[in-house]
């Protein structure tokens, strides 16, 4: 048996890991991937894409891709980040005062909620597995921070100082501080991902690998084994 399965992703980070790293993995269970970025705002007579500004530009992109595939072997998933995650998501008050893992489980099943009542005609919930990012992309970084140097060299001392905020926090428990979320942790370090992080990013994940993020990031770990058998 084999799957297509369709990501539906917030930015250009969570793009190129699918392109470079998850697609390739799934492809070898069977399960292959594509990718489409979200729209969220008009500029030069045509649609930008990337970040999400409201739930209803995420929910249009999301239905519109589900309408463009109504195929058995059809799948959808989502890559958004709990940080700067729109106040009009389904679920979002009420899951707010939430643990973070918890929180996250609660608005994807929202989120599956809102989706399936418009599409149950026709999608089956085992087909839709949304996920949200604890608590942003960069946490998948720190997973094992040392593979920054294979981006940013002569940064010994900044990395040294992300490695022991590694071993002291796990990713995922990293939290959403306007300055304390993952990526401005790693800017305030390393000023230069800043300008690179959508290409940078992805490439340290992948240097990273998928065994050591599914050590490190549980909830990650939990989303992939999901994904993983839809080529079963």
């Amino acid at each position: 048996m084999s799957a297509r399965l369709h990501f539906i992703v917030e930015g250009l980070s969570e793009e190129n890991f699918v392109n470079r790293t998850l697609g390739p993995y799934l492809g070898g269970l069977n399960v292959f991937a594509d990718v489409t970025m979200v729209t969220t705002r008009l500029g030069l007579g045509r649609k930008g894409k990337g970040g999400g500004r409201s739930y209803d530009h995420l929910r249009q992109d999301l239905l519109r891709r589900m309408h463009q595939d109504k195929n058995d072997d059809a799948r959808f998933t989502t890559m958004f980040d709990l940080y700067a995650l729109p106040r009009d998501f389904p679920g979002f008050a009420a899951a707010a005062t939430k643990a973070p893992v918890d929180r996250v489980t609660e608005l994807e099943a929202a989120l599956s909620k809102d989706i399936l009542n418009e599409l149950g005609y026709y999608l089956p919930p085992e087909r839709f597995i949304p996920y949200i990012q604890l608590h942003e992309f960069e946490a998948l970084v720190f997973a094992d921070p040392t593979k920054l140097d294979c981006e940013f060299i002569d940064h010994n001392a900044a990395i040294g100082r992300l490695i022991n905020l590694s071993q002291q926090l796990a990713p995922e428990v990293i939290d959403d501080g306007a300055a304390t979320a993952p990526s401005k942790r790693i800017i305030k370090e390393i000023p230069e991902y800043d300008g690179c992080k959508a290409s940078a990013g992805p490439l340290v994940a992948d240097k990273i690998g998928l065994p050591t993020l599914r050590a490190r990031c549980p909830h990650f770990a939990e989303w992939l084994a999901k994904i993983e058998v839809f080529g079963i």
